[in-house]
């Protein structure tokens, strides 16, 4: 298969809303098993269509560890049906080189896609965990958002894009997230007054 050309940040596309596919083709399977092997090439735990220069509905994730088989899953016109909870963490993309800044996630994910043959498929992802996270983070990919736009620091996100020789944070797209992050405040409050 072939090694796919990641789209930089500061591309246009990036920011688009993908459209839903009407056909899982020959084409689209193609595409998903190029997706595949561009992500580990990439050394990547997800990638969305976006990415590659596909403004279609469709990313692919392996949260596998090192000692573990891969396990590549497929996500075709996926929709997140549930969310809530709240974590953080620093997360990286394959289309910011290099850059890690600490964002905004929900701690718990529940999502609906088709798999590769078009059979459709629910998964659960729980605690903040790596699924949870990847599953946000490729789905605003779709969404024509990024993950910079989940910043806690806006002046950490943009150190780190100018120490990348990145384009800057684009202000306007920043995501308020005020529900999360008033439950990141009173958790991190908790943990404080328990020390």
């Amino acid at each position: 298969m072939a090694i796919l050309k990641i789209v930089q940040y500061g591309n246009e596309s990036l920011r688009q809303k993908s459209k839903e596919i009407s056909k899982i083709s020959k084409k689209i399977k193609i595409l998903a098993e190029n997706m595949i092997d561009t992500m580990y090439a990439n050394n990547g735990v997800g990638l969305a269509a976006p990415q590659v220069g596909e403004n279609i509905r469709m990313f692919v994730i392996d949260v596998s560890l090192d000692n573990e088989p891969y396990n590549p899953i497929v996500f075709i016109n996926p929709k997140i049906i549930k969310k809530e909870g709240a974590s953080h963490e620093k997360e990286g993309c394959l289309s910011f080189p290099n850059a890690f800044v600490d964002v905004r996630r929900y701690s718990y994910v529940k999502i609906k896609a088709l798999d590769i043959h078009g059979k459709p498929f629910v998964i659960e992802a729980k605690d903040g965990s790596l699924l949870s996270r990847c599953i946000q983070h490729e789905f605003d990919h779709l969404e024509g958002i990024l993950f910079i736009d989940h910043s806690r620091n806006i002046f950490e996100a943009i150190k780190v894009l100018e120490e990348n020789n990145l384009p800057t944070v684009q202000k306007d797209k920043l995501l308020e997230e005020k529900e999360i992050e008033e439950l990141l405040i009173h958790s991190e409050d908790k943990a404080q007054n328990n020390e």
